[in-house]
């Protein structure tokens, strides 16, 4: 359950990233409120999944499901930058995910 806990605390994470973009410095209402939401929501989560798992994994899966999300939402959907070198520094990193899942010890 604690891997569970950690993909949705990751894709909370997103959220947020996602939803600061568009606060304009916290000016923003509704944006605001989901970036808040989602910080929130994706820190109870992350915390209920290192009650099992070792605090270094998490923390780096949480990152890395955050970061490969962001840069994905923002290739496909925010006009950012798409090229060979950055979608292979992309696949690093899910391959870091996928490496830290199996080999956690849990």
């Amino acid at each position: 359950m604690a891997w569970m806990y950690l993909i949705i605390a990751g894709l909370f994470e997103v959220v947020w990233a996602i939803a600061l973009k568009y606060t304009n410095g916290f000016t923003r209402l509704w944006p605001s409120v989901v970036t808040i939401i989602g910080m929130a929501a994706s820190f109870y989560f992350l915390s209920l999944a290192i009650k099992t798992l070792p605090i270094g994994t998490a923390y780096a899966v949480w990152t890395g499901i955050g970061a490969l999300g962001a840069a994905l939402i923002g290739m496909l959907f925010l006009n950012e930058p798409v090229n060979a070198p950055r979608i292979a520094f992309l696949l690093c990193i899910l391959a870091g995910i996928i490496g830290l899942k199996f080999t956690a010890g849990h």
